[in-house]
């Protein structure tokens, strides 16, 4: 035990254990299943933040159309879980048997070509990285090969964001249009909808986040990592030095995008439903404000931002239900007023300095203790023990 809290100690895991615990272990333990699936909820979206840590804290890049990757994932599973909720004898009443009820609503007669890969678990599941990741990529290899950077790409972002929300609204037919796709039930006949299914989902949902955590982790503590700080800093710099600075973005900007794709098809599979209403602008920007909230330097702070933004979004919903909009702005604003660097810079530059006072001062006092314990011991008067002792804790508390 000893070893591996020394080994936890020495790679600096030790928020990440912590993180472990709280979501493997606090939370099943302290909600029921309602609030533990919302929790789960809430975590989909820390996968957008995870990403936003690695392109915007590290990269240097502030990217308010996150929320496209993140939509396109969860479309990618739902287009699978629509189909087999599609089958001929579920949809007989339906003018055209098999296939989705948006598209028979549109009357349309026959699934289309591009749908019909997603008959197929592995395709959706390669499609939910796949896609995310190459729009990415389309988008920043042609903003980055031309040294488009700053607010000029934020802009684009969002352009992109709301370009994708007005295509799948107006491909009503093959898409759900507004409403999304619904009434998603199974996987591979397995019911997604009973408690332990949303257990299960929970976990696996956890697990995953956790193992991006550490992916990122990684890549911070490796040369890829510095160099990305470098690029963020002194862009100029690390060019001169014969660097393609452009591919070390793209390559940010595509890894943020598949994490933000892994945690649309979770939510998509915990939630039940897909609908633009996650891909636009005002998501993205939301999702900018969890990492913000966190730290948008910090992993572990980013989840933790994410948690505390919706679980705020909730109470203040369910208590509040006039004011709540007016609270959470009062949220956002207060927080990144009062802790420029979010809930982590509160934890790395207030409670850890004060915590090691507070330990450095209990060591002080014992060493003071066993110093005078040794005078007794040695025969000293015990008015100079006492004088010793008084010294060492006077001198701490000054």
């Amino acid at each position: 035990m000893n070893n591996l809290t020394t080994w936890i100690n020495k790679k600096g895991l030790g928020s990440v254990a912590l993180l472990a615990v709280l979501l493997l272990v606090v939370f099943p333990l302290a909600f029921d299943i309602f609030r533990l699936n919302l929790v789960g909820k809430y975590l989909t979206y820390g996968f957008v933040a995870l990403g936003l840590v690695m392109v915007w804290g590290y990269g240097g890049i502030l990217s308010l159309g996150q929320g496209v990757f993140f939509g396109l994932g969860g479309y990618a599973m739902a287009m699978f879980l629509k189909l087999e909720a599609s089958d001929p004898i579920t949809t007989k009443i339906q003018s055209t048997p098999g296939i989705p009820d948006f598209m028979d609503w549109n009357q349309l007669t026959a699934l289309p070509l591009w749908w019909k890969p997603f008959e197929h678990l592995p395709f959706a599941l390669i499609a939910v990285i796949a896609i995310p990741t190459l729009l990415a990529f389309i988008i920043s290899y042609a903003m980055f090969k031309r040294r488009v950077g700053g607010v000029y790409f934020a802009i684009i972002t969002q352009a992109v964001a709301l370009i994708l929300t007005v295509l799948i609204i107006g491909q009503q037919g093959y898409t759900g249009g507004v409403n999304g796709m619904t009434d998603l039930k199974t996987l591979l006949g397995w019911d997604i909808r009973t408690d332990s299914a949303k257990y299960i989902l929970y976990y696996v949902c956890s697990a995953m986040l956790l193992g991006g955590v550490l992916l990122c982790l990684w890549i911070q503590k490796s040369k890829l990592g510095t160099l990305l700080l470098a690029m963020r800093d002194k862009e100029d710099r690390v060019r001169f030095s014969g660097y393609d600075v452009a591919s070390f973005k793209v390559f940010v900007f595509c890894l943020a995008a598949a994490l933000s794709g892994i945690g649309g098809a979770l939510f998509t599979l915990q939630v039940g439903f897909m609908s633009p209403s996650f891909v636009g602008i005002v998501p993205s920007i939301e999702m900018v404000i969890y990492a913000a909230v966190g730290g948008r330097m910090s992993l572990v702070g980013a989840v933790y931002g994410t948690l505390l933004v919706n679980f705020g979004k909730t109470y203040f919903s369910e208590s509040f239900p006039d004011l709540w909009l007016f609270l959470m702005a009062a949220l956002f604003i207060g927080v990144t007023m009062a802790f420029p660097d979010g809930l982590a810079g509160v934890w790395s530059q207030k409670v850890v300095p004060w915590w090691k006072r507070k330990q450095a001062q209990r060591l002080a006092i014992q060493r003071a203790v066993k110093a005078d314990a040794a005078l007794d011991a040695s025969g000293a008067p015990a008015t100079g023990a006492n004088t010793s002792l008084s010294g060492h804790v006077s001198g701490q508390a000054a």
